[in-house]
Order: structure tokens, then C-alpha cells, then sequence
């Protein structure tokens, strides 16, 4: 048994590896490659990977790694100027208070759920996973505005999401009495876990602080060339800060891991950037290796009975995104249109989603609450589609819209 669940990990490294070489020498978006590689290995198409014989053990593996890339997101996260710190937040109450009501109509009135599970459909779809924009946005190389505004979405609407969805599904198994308690569940879990978030934050900058001037008194290195022992003691403070909000909070993990990396990113600032180098390669690791193998877990058979009603729906729910971001760009003169139609487009669903909708399925089969199966199906198609049609179609996009910035040309020695 440990022979075939090495052969697993072995088989999801090496696959997702090999898209990401395909990827830099075709110059196609990489998500696209791997969730394309996770089909072709898994159960819909050879059937060489099996992730359920990973056990319960691939869920909090799962859980970390997604902190780790969502750390990641809050370091970069600089949302310089007031024109784009509104956009984010109208963008955000845009979609909780219209895109969730739209996308759980269209689950119950075309894919045919349940009103209960089309409303946890409707949270969970609204996450846009940094998982799969943050790479996207870096190989676009859109301008520094939009890229911002497509992360922040996708690092504030994907711990909201989760959160909005456990606390949906508690009403669904009858966890949760009246909507005061939702509230206060809700609250209690985004909140709590913003707070510790924060506070693990300004413990670990303070360290990563004496840490640099310790070795500047020395001589040594400092922050700019860690040696290691800083990205150690961020990767120890990181886990454990996850793990332990999980067991006091479930999900509330995902927004400490937001709000850790904003204030460590905020106080070490230029020192945030060079560890932001080594958490990138590792966070890039994480999703090479995990999109494949949450994608290998899709089998036609949960997609096959949504029919032509689930394809609808997901191509309804990309195409109301349109009007939600024209209410978002009301009185913001600094959104043109071209700019506003990429953001139309790019909304793509990634591994928290999917990790999520799994739980939520085990639960609802637990409960023997029907329609889990189609909740997963559904939400499998969701990912499938937006990460295809808007990965493939997103470079192209980008090119005609005239939003990429200039590569710039690497300087010969000699010239500078």
C-alpha cells in the first residue's frame, strides 16, 4: 500500500512538472495544462491516479498548501490608491450581495438543485481562485491595477466563500437554528480568524525583524539572502497558525492566511519581497502538484447526469459576470472599458473550490442528504469550464485589448 500512494504523489509530481515544462514552451496558460493533465490521468480519462486512496490525510495536506498560496497572495497584496481600493471593495459587495442570488438561481432553475444546496452552490461559486488567477495574472503580465484588482478579489471572496458555504450547509443538516445564529457563525469564523491571522502576522514579522538585525550585527546575511532559516520559521508560524485555527474555528484558517501575509507584507515591506521569492517557488510547487490531482478526482460520472441544464448554468454564471462588473465600475473613471471587458471574463475557479464541494458532498452523504453528488458535479463543472474557456481564450484577449505590458528585454553585458 505505501508502494502505491508513493506511486500517487509520484505520478501527481511528475505530471503536474511536465505541464508546467509544456506550458513555458508553448506560452499556454499553465493552470490549463494541469487541470487538462489531472482528466487525462484520473478517472475520466486513463485511470492511472487515484486520490481517494489517499485517505483523510490529503484533506489537511490540501488545507496547508492552499494557506501557503494564499499567503503568498497577502504579501503582494498592495492596494496603493483609493480608486482601487473602492474598486475592490464594490467589486467584493457586488458579487456577495448579487452574484450569490443570480448563481443560486441559475443551479436551481437550469441544473435543477435544490434551493437549500443551490444557495451552497451559489457561496461556493464565488470564489476565483488565487490558486489559479495569481498564476494567470503573472503570465499575462497584465498592468499592475488589474492584476491587483483580480488577485484581491480572489484572496477576499475565497476564504468568504468557504466560510459562507460551511455555515450554509450547517443550516442545510440542521447544525444552525435561526439566521441570527448563521450571522453571528459566520461573523465569528471570518472574523476570528482575520484576527489571528493578524496577530500570528505581527508575530512573525517581529521575529523575521530581530532575525535580520541579528544578522546584520554579525555580518551575515540579512533579509534580502535568508538562508533558510527565515522561510523555516514563516513555513512553522504558517502551518501551525492554519492547523490551530481548523481545530478552534473550521475555515477559518483560509482568511487567517490572507491576513497573516498582508501584515507581515505591510511591516517588512522590501524584506516581504525577497521572502516573497522563496513563498512563490513554493506556493508554484503546491499548485503543480495538487491541481492534477484534485482534477484526477472528476469522473464522467458526476458530470454526465447535469446534461445540458448544468452546462447552461455555468455558462450562465460566466455570463452574468458582465453586468456585476458594470455595477462595479459605476463612478470609477479609473476602469476603461477594455479593462472592465477582461474583467468580465477572468473569474476561474480553483483548488479551494474543489476541496470544498468534496467535503460538502462526504457530509451531505453522511447526513444521507441526497443531491451531494450533483452539488460536486456541478461545482467540478464549474471549475472545468472557467478555467478552460478562460484560460485558452484569456491570452488572446489580453493581445486584442492591447492590456499587456511590454516583456522587457533581459540587458546585454556591456550596456547598461
Amino acid at each position: 500500500m505505501s508502494e502505491r500512494l508513493g506511486l500517487i504523489w509520484g505520478s501527481a509530481f511528475f505530471a503536474g512538472s511536465l505541464a508546467q515544462a509544456t506550458a513555458w514552451l508553448t506560452g499556454q496558460p499553465a493552470v490549463v495544462l494541469l487541470l487538462a493533465v489531472g482528466l487525462i490521468t484520473g478517472h475520466a480519462g486513463f485511470d492511472l491516479v487515484h486520490p481517494e486512496n489517499l485517505g483523510a490525510g490529503l484533506e489537511p495536506l490540501v488545507g496547508l498548501l492552499v494557506s501557503l498560496v494564499l499567503f503568498d497572495g497577502g504579501l503582494n497584496l498592495r492596494l496603493a490608491g483609493r480608486d482601487l481600493q473602492r474598486s475592490v471593495l464594490q467589486l467584493v459587495l457586488v458579487r456577495l450581495v448579487l452574484g450569490l442570488p443570480l448563481a443560486a438561481l441559475l443551479a436551481h432553475g437550469l441544473a435543477g438543485l435544490p434551493w437549500p444546496l443551490a444557495l451552497v452552490y451559489g457561496a461556493i461559486a464565488l470564489a476565483t481562485g488565487p490558486t489559479v488567477v495569481t498564476p494567470m495574472v503573472r503570465q499575462l503580465r497584465l498592468a499592475p491595477k488589474l492584476g491587483q484588482l483580480l488577485e484581491a478579489e480572489g484572496l477576499i471572496l475565497e476564504p468568504v466563500s468557504a466560510v459562507l458555504g460551511l455555515v450554509l450547509l450547517q443550516v442545510i443538516l440542521g447544525d444552525l437554528g435561526s439566521w441570527q445564529e448563521v450571522a453571528s457563525r459566520l461573523l465569528l469564523r471570518l472574523g476570528g480568524g482575520v484576527v489571528l491571522g493578524g496577530l500570528a502576522g505581527l508575530l512573525l514579522s517581529e521575529v523575521l525583524r530581530r532575525l535580520a538585525a541579528v544578522a546584520a550585527a554579525r555580518g551575515g546575511a540579512g533579509p534580502a539572502e535568508p538562508g533558510g532559516l527565515e522561510l523555516q520559521l514563516t513555513l512553522g508560524v504558517l502551518f501551525l497558525m492554519f492547523s490551530g485555527c481548523e481545530a478552534l474555528l473550521p475555515e477559518s484558517g483560509l482568511p487567517a492566511a490572507v491576513s497573516a501575509g498582508v501584515v507581515v507584507g505591510l511591516r517588512l515591506d522590501a524584506a516581504a519581497t525577497q521572502l516573497d521569492a522563496l513563498i512563490r517557488q513554493l506556493a508554484m510547487l503546491a499548485i503543480t502538484v495538487l491541481f492534477p490531482l484534485l482534477a484526477a478526482d472528476v469522473s464522467w460520472a458526476e458530470l454526465s447526469p447535469l446534461g445540458l441544464g448544468g452546462l447552461a448554468c455555468v455558462l450562465g454564471l460566466m455570463l452574468i459576470r458582465w453586468p456585476l462588473i458594470q455595477l462595479t465600475g459605476l463612478g470609477l473613471p479609473s476602469l476603461d472599458w477594455k479593462e472592465k471587458a477582461l474583467l468580465s471574463w477572468i473569474a476561474p475557479r480553483g483548488i479551494v473550490t474543489a476541496a470544498v464541494v468534496s467535503l460538502f458532498a462526504l457530509e451531505l452523504d453522511r447526513a444521507e442528504v441526497p443531491g451531494g453528488a450533483t452539488l460536486k458535479g456541478l461545482v467540478f463543472l464549474t471549475i472545468l469550464l472557467t478555467v478552460g474557456l478562460q484560460g485558452f481564450s484569456a491570452p488572446w484577449l489580453v493581445q486584442r485589448l492591447g492590456l499587456a505590458q511590454p516583456e522587457i528585454a533581459p540587458e546585454l553585458p556591456g550596456t547598461g
